[in-house]
């Protein structure tokens, strides 16, 4: 009986360490929850670096340099998509006379 309890007792004891080498690390600690990227890029304009921002807003620093590279490619986005509006516009514009 001595025995068997001894067993069950080393089987949890290796579950629980197995459990523990498992466990998420602070680069899960925001998995699922949304980031605010605007609050993030307003942070960034007052001047605050990276590490601080993560550390203020409770999210990892790879997520600032995410939203960072999100706007950047939103504001590319919109530069080319006004100015091939720009372009037809004003080809259509000698044409005319």
């Amino acid at each position: 009986m001595t025995r068997k309890l001894g067993l069950v007792v080393a089987g949890f004891a290796i579950l629980a360490l197995i459990a523990a080498a498992v466990a998420p690390g602070s680069a899960w600690a925001t998995a699922g929850k949304r980031v605010d990227c605007d609050k993030v890029m307003s942070e960034l304009h007052a001047g605050k670096k990276a590490k601080e921002i993560a550390k203020d807003l409770s999210i990892s620093t790879s997520s600032v340099y995410r939203c960072k590279r999100r706007a950047a490619a939103k504001a590319k986005g919109e530069t080319s998509k006004t100015s091939t509006k720009a372009k037809p516009a004003a080809m259509a514009t000698p044409a005319a006379h």
